[in-house]
């Protein structure tokens, strides 16, 4: 099971997932984790990010400073991050510019420290997201690809709902009832409860 981290000013989720090596990979970043790991002595071998909108990437910064690689479907980029948007609408938000040390573009899958994710790109909310599937737990993080009852909200800039909503049914209602789903936002759930009573993509 992983550790979760709540943080931000709209309380999103990140996500120390153990490997079989002994160590920890992290998915996203949001503000206040790297304070975290720090308080527990904890350097991730890596750092996966779902896609980057600002909430999810306050601490990238951060969390590379203490030496841990980035992996993300694209590189960098002030426009996937959203922050000039945000502060139009009067919010304070500042993303320190970061590296990406590795692209996910194209791929499928992943390995880091022994631990196996599958990857799949599902944009719709933004159009670098994508999802890390470990098969060997079951364990499905999908960023705000799905919720609990919900979706990722599909009318920021790239967003697409009809892209969405056939990514979520074509790649991610694909695996089985008993996946557990760990989200950017609020709590988990399981693909066959999405799948049986999520409004937006139910069955």
């Amino acid at each position: 099971m992983p550790k979760l981290f709540t943080g931000g000013f709209v309380q999103t989720n990140g996500y120390l997932v153990p490997t079989p090596a002994g160590g920890h990979v992290l998915i996203d970043a949001p503000q206040g984790i790297a304070e975290w790991l720090e308080r527990q002595e904890i350097r991730p071998a890596a750092l996966l990010l779902t896609h980057q909108h600002y909430d999810h990437v306050e601490d990238v910064a951060a969390v590379a400073a203490l030496g841990v690689k980035v992996y993300a479907w694209a590189p960098y980029s002030e426009v996937l991050t959203l922050a000039e948007r945000m502060r139009s609408w009067g919010m304070p938000v500042h993303i320190e510019p970061y590296a990406v040390g590795e692209l996910l573009e194209g791929r499928t899958g992943l390995e880091i420290e022994g631990l196996r994710m599958e990857l799949a790109h599902v944009p719709g909310h933004a159009p670098d997201s994508v999802t890390f599937f470990v098969p060997e737990s079951g364990e499905l993080y999908s960023g705000d690809t799905l919720f609990a009852g919900s979706i990722g909200r599909a009318d920021l800039p790239g967003g697409n709902m009809a892209q969405l909503v056939n990514g979520i049914r074509e790649k991610l209602f694909a695996l089985p009832n008993e996946v557990r789903v760990f989200p950017g936002h609020g709590p988990a759930t399981t693909i066959g409860a999405e799948r049986a009573e999520n409004p937006y993509v139910g069955d």
